[in-house]
């Protein structure tokens, strides 16, 4: 008898979820989104499918301590467009992680997602907090140590 390839379905309702929690406090920003991404997407479970959201819920805390490798620190830019004219905006590493050190988490993670509609979804399940305390102790997040 042949085997048969699992493929996961939308619909289906087994795909359970878990909740993981990484600390950043040190951790180095790209290889801390290297960690995340593949989790969000599901990329971890043997039940992996391309096609179907079977990723898992992801809590990151201590933002604010995440830190860069080189001259990265002070070369860094984030730009975005208001779409106003000359609405092009440009903004220093250590100005955004000042103002909103939880966003350098989050851009570094979405732009490691795939580039369709269901990242939106996988991108939900990111939960980043610029503090040690963060809202989902109730899910019972397991800790994930980045060696």
């Amino acid at each position: 008898m042949p085997m048969k390839t699992y493929m996961a379905k939308m619909q289906d309702q087994e795909v359970a979820r878990k909740w993981m929690l990484f600390d950043a406090d040190g951790a180095v920003l790209g290889r801390l989104a290297a960690k995340i991404a593949p989790i969000l997407m599901g990329k971890h479970k043997v039940t992996y499918t391309p096609q179907a959201d079977c990723g898992d819920f992801v809590i990151v805390i201590n933002a604010d301590k995440v830190r860069m490798t080189g001259t990265k620190e002070e070369t860094k830019k984030y730009d975005w467009y208001t779409g106003y004219p000359g609405g092009h905006k440009i903004r220093s590493y250590q100005k955004q992680k000042e103002m909103r050190p939880e966003e350098v988490i989050e851009l570094a993670v979405r732009r490691m997602l795939p580039k369709t509609k269901s990242a939106r979804f996988m991108f939900r399940r990111l939960k980043v907090y610029p503090g040690p305390q963060h809202d989902h102790q109730g899910q019972k997040p397991e800790k994930i140590e980045l060696s």
